[in-house]
């Protein structure tokens, strides 16, 4: 069994092992009190005042106390992540990681803006961590990626993958968790979705273009497309016809 979880473990792609190694450690040296989940929660003011810029990344590796919640989460991030990296992002990891970061930046910028809004800045205040959003902006371009695959829920329905995020959404809300941060990974996904896949269709442009320091820090497996031996993709060359 535990050579079996070591060989799992070591065959994840790079980006999904250290989101997941990260997150564990984190929410299991908070469990234990090693970590305080002070020292790692979103705080603009802390950020901004007291230069502790940690706390813009640390809020996206906790994932609350150890719990059936935290295993769902795990679960998720494990599950999504490993399959956005091995298929829609495959050689790519440079981008994945830009996605990555994209989505954390628009989560943490929603979150300072919803801040100063009346009406609804309470609610925001409430969102210090958002590990669980960015875990659910991965499942959201992934059910827009592959919107055909046939999924089950709990055995009870059937749905396509176009429904996976509106299904959790709804089972969020059954079991009384908040609403907003299944909304914002939503928001953050589709935004990408959008200005990575649909925009390019449109116009020719892709405003999502990884940058070149970005790509610089991966080193990219190129891959390999395997040919049949004996197997022509073009016309033979004209001497090679008339050797008989």
């Amino acid at each position: 069994m535990a050579q079996a979880v070591e060989e799992w473990y070591k065959q994840m792609p790079v980006i999904t092992r250290s989101y997941l190694t990260a997150a564990v450690v984190t929410t299991i040296g908070c469990s234990l009190d090693i970590i305080s989940p002070y020292h790692l929660y979103l705080n603009p003011r802390l950020v901004v005042k007291q230069y502790q810029f940690w706390r813009l990344v640390t809020n996206f590796l906790y994932f609350r106390k150890m719990d059936l919640d935290f295993l769902f989460h795990m679960f998720f991030l494990a599950r999504y992540c490993k399959l956005l990296e091995e298929n829609s992002f495959r050689g790519r990891t440079a981008d994945f990681f830009y996605m990555l970061l994209f989505g954390a930046t628009v989560l943490t910028g929603i979150v300072l803006l919803g801040g100063m809004i009346p009406y609804i800045s309470e609610s925001f205040a409430k969102i210090i961590f958002l590990s669980n959003s960015l875990t659910f902006m991965m499942v959201y371009v992934w059910s827009k990626q592959n919107p055909f695959i046939h999924m089950s829920f709990l055995g009870l329905f059937t749905f396509t993958a176009a429904y996976l995020p509106w299904v959790l959404l709804g089972f969020s809300v059954l079991v009384g968790a908040s609403a907003w941060v299944d909304l914002l990974g939503m928001i953050a996904g589709h935004a990408y979705y959008f200005l990575e896949d649909v925009y390019p269709r449109m116009t020719g442009r892709r405003p999502l273009k990884t940058p070149s320091f970005i790509k610089a820090l991966f080193a990219d497996d190129p891959v390999v497309v395997a040919r049949p031996a004996n197997v022509r993709f073009a016309p033979p060359p004209a001497d090679e016809l008339h050797q008989d």
